[in-house]
């Protein structure tokens, strides 16, 4: 009788341990990151001092709004290198999280939108391991005098080639913010 106990728990351990293999496993979640700061600098080809854009929201979802700052105005017809910056600063020491976004590339890319009274253009610097755009290194062309809004949107989970618009390209939006900036 004890034989037969002893052969039955051993049995149901064998097929419990087999029921558990590793293709049962599910994929990791890729669990979003908090970006609770985005900090974009141009740093002017013609030399002078470079201008940052920054938005820090470190209450997330909360009540209050981001902090948005502009620390200077464009030089008309000058050419800026940009580069973006997100950081996680509910943790210490924050969190970049630039570099894991620049990891996943594939999946990832800023679009910037520039309103129709801003006089300008912008273009990509790096790209993906597929030659896409990535976007967290940027030109900017600043144009004739005038004012406006430039607007910064990183997507995940996207389209890979679009045609550089966020309606074809889908996805998820990560982050989004607009900038009242003047070409002086």
């Amino acid at each position: 009788m004890k034989t037969i106990k002893l052969l039955s728990l051993f049995t149901a351990a064998i097929l419990a341990l087999n029921s558990c293999s590793s293709d049962d496993d599910p994929e990791p979640v890729n669990e979003e990151e908090v970006i609770t700061t985005m900090t974009i600098t141009l740093v002017p080809q013609s030399g002078g001092a470079p201008i940052q854009l920054e938005s820090r929201d470190l209450d997330g979802d909360g009540p209050n709004p981001p902090e948005i700052t502009v620390s200077g105005n464009f030089s008309a017809r000058t050419l800026y290198t940009g580069s973006i910056v997100l950081l996680n600063e509910t943790e210490t020491p924050a969190e970049n999280i630039t570099t894991e976004v620049e990891e996943e590339a594939e999946e990832h890319q800023f679009f910037y939108t520039l309103s129709p009274s801003l006089s300008g253009s912008t273009e990509y610097i790096n790209v993906d391991g597929d030659g896409n755009p990535l976007g967290t290194e940027f030109a900017f062309s600043a144009g004739d005098e005038s004012t406006g809004t430039m607007t910064f949107t990183l997507r995940h989970d996207l389209k890979k080639p679009n045609d550089g618009t966020l309606s074809d390209a889908g996805g998820e939006t990560d982050i989004a913010q607009t900038f009242d900036v003047v070409i002086e």
